[in-house]
């Protein structure tokens, strides 16, 4: 009796082991024939491919808002800072007076700005930087 259930045993083992190698041949081979490993190469230089096209948005942004001059407050004056992932884009800051406002946009390269910045603008750049 325990023989024929060993016999048993072993030949479940067996067909059970069969059974998952056709079930591992047909997981690394699609329907159109191509393998696995190669579709995932490919899907890995999609991806890079995206990262590198990612890297020219303009993602990261800092506002900083302020005073900028004593007799104005309500924090109306702002400075916003535009990059990419370089470093790259522009800065722009809105200047509120009492009686009139001016804009300014600086170009930025590699986290910094040949102009002069202001505290401000210098603070807007380090938070977009992260």
């Amino acid at each position: 009796m325990l023989e024929v259930l060993a016999v048993v045993a072993v030949v479940l083992a067996a067909a059970a082991l069969v059974l998952a190698v056709v079930a591992l041949r047909r997981t690394s081979r699609r329907a159109d024939g191509s393998d696995l490993p190669q579709d995932l190469h490919g899907l890995r230089q999609e991806v890079a491919a995206l990262r590198a096209e990612g890297a020219d948005v303009l993602r990261h942004l800092a506002v900083v808002r302020y005073d900028a001059f004593n007799d104005v407050g309500g924090h109306l004056s702002w400075s916003l800072a535009l990059l990419d992932d370089h470093g790259d884009g522009v800065l722009l800051s809105s200047i509120h007076g009492r009686s009139e406002a001016r804009s300014y946009a600086k170009s930025v390269t590699g986290w910094s700005c040949e102009q002069q910045l202001s505290p401000e603008e210098d603070e807007a750049i380090t938070l977009a930087r992260g």
